[in-house]
């Protein structure tokens, strides 16, 4: 609605993101664990935010815990899109499914909020199959890590990223 366009890299980084095809080792590790989109500056395209993101490879390196590392990656005063490649259990199951996330913090700029609410569904128009949707308002939704696994599968997540609930 608001006649923003979705850059193709942000579709490509999805499709990366979404096909579990058999890779190698090295494929594997530089597959994106999470990554964070913005407004480009004219505010005219949804671009992949430069340096936002982890790799599946930095998990264990550089990154010990990706969900709390993913929280860090929001800015505290704008929007954002995310997409979030979470790793659960269920009682019956371990599972891997993609969240798209919208990031509208209540300290964030009127403008900024209205824009990227208006652009929310072009970017979600691009992201074919994505089963989970979540807008999050500040810091207290997101830093507790029990929203997002009753967002996966409610009281049956019995772990998130290896950590019991």
């Amino acid at each position: 609605a608001s006649g923003v366009t979705v850059n193709d890299e942000v579709i490509r980084v999805f499709n990366d993101m979404k096909v579990r095809k058999s890779s190698s080792q090295d494929e594997v590790k530089k597959r994106k664990k999470a990554v964070l989109f913005c407004l480009s500056e004219d505010r005219k395209k949804i671009i992949v935010e430069e340096g936002k993101q982890i790799l599946v490879g930095d998990i264990g390196e550089s990154v010990d815990d990706p969900y709390a590392c993913f929280v860090k990656l929001l800015p505290p005063n704008d929007c954002r899109y995310g997409l979030y490649d979470a790793t659960y259990e269920t009682k019956e199951s371990k599972k891997e499914d993609l969240v798209f996330i919208f990031w509208a913090p209540d300290s964030a700029p009127l403008k900024s909020k209205m824009i990227y609410a208006s652009s929310k569904d072009a970017i979600k128009k691009k992201f074919t199959g994505i089963k989970h949707e979540w807008q999050v308002n500040g810091l207290d939704d997101i830093q507790d890590r029990t929203t997002l696994a009753e967002k996966l599968g409610g009281n049956v997540v019995v772990s998130l990223e290896g950590k019991p609930l």
